[in-house]
């Protein structure tokens, strides 16, 4: 076997247990918020320990001018804008199960498309463009309009997609001049920032349980975050993208066994159409690039 393949089989592997932390991380947070804590609660005390944990690994690295930014305000404005991201999602996760979330959640893909033809200017073809408008379908069909389903947390997550969008576009062109590490810290430090500042309105008195979920909450983030990012630095993204879509399998696992939450056939139905619309927008993009 050539190192090649070693490579996409290691990345692979470390795709599917980045995506199972991030249901776990998730699953988490609708647990905590289960206990009447409000999101903004959640993200404020996760970014007290991941902010002041990375200043300290990067010190004992010799590392801290990793920090060093061209503009902090821009990159403040960003984390306290992307705050809305984790928000509007993990407050979804009062109302909706986990895996009706992460379904709804996974038409990121087509709103990152989309905001990268209109801000960046890249060029998105009539296949892509197509592969849009059909994975759309699959998350109207997902979020059933006309039954039961709590049509505000939808919506919420939706608006997560679009935040989320935000935060990747405009980390795209700021890495053109800062580094991965410090677009990542300013990231938690704005998110950090933002929700500190609403904190007052929210708070409520924290138990021990409740910290040692905050903190697993926290320590998951940031494992998970390493294991996804080495996973694309060990593999091709185009062998990497169909395993992104695991997460579903993690979410219906991890929903049914905690909350006994089982998946409608409208949501089956509309997940199935989004990652097919989903791998081959991917499949487009990695024969563009070819191409190119």
């Amino acid at each position: 076997m050539t190192r090649h393949q070693n490579n996409n089989l290691l990345g692979i592997g470390l795709m599917l247990l980045a995506m199972l932390l991030f249901e776990v991380m998730d699953a988490v947070v609708k647990w905590l918020l289960s206990d009447d804590m409000s999101a903004i609660q959640v993200i404020a005390i996760r970014s007290w320990m991941i902010v002041p944990f990375v200043i300290i690994l990067l010190a004992i690295r010799g590392e801290l001018k990793q920090l060093s930014v061209r503009r902090p305000g821009q990159h403040l404005l960003r984390g306290m804008i992307g705050f809305l991201a984790p928000f509007t999602f993990f407050t979804s996760l009062k109302s909706l199960p986990l895996a009706d979330a992460t379904v709804v959640f996974f038409s990121a893909a087509f709103v990152l498309t989309a905001a990268s033809a209109i801000v960046l200017k890249e060029r998105v073809g009539i296949h892509r463009w197509s592969a849009v408008a059909i994975g759309f379908v699959g998350v109207m069909i997902a979020m059933n309009p006309t039954g039961d389903g709590d049509i505000g947390a939808y919506l919420l997550v939706l608006c997560a997609t679009l935040f989320y969008a935000f935060i990747f576009i405009s980390g795209k062109k700021m890495s053109q001049h800062d580094s991965i590490i410090s677009l990542v810290f300013s990231l938690h430090l704005g998110m950090g920032v933002a929700a500190t500042v609403a904190l007052p309105w929210v708070w409520v008195p924290i138990t021990m349980p409740e910290l040692g979920k905050l903190t697993a909450v926290a320590g998951i983030a940031l494992v998970a975050h390493f294991v996804f990012t080495t996973a694309f630095a060990r593999a091709e993204v185009s062998a990497l993208a169909p395993f992104e879509y695991s997460a579903l399998l993690w979410a219906v696992l991890i929903g049914y066994l905690v909350w006994g939450d089982l998946p409608t056939v409208e949501v089956w139905i509309g997940a199935a159409i989004i990652i097919a619309a989903g791998l081959y927008m991917a499949h487009r993009e990695t024969m563009h690039r070819k191409s190119g």
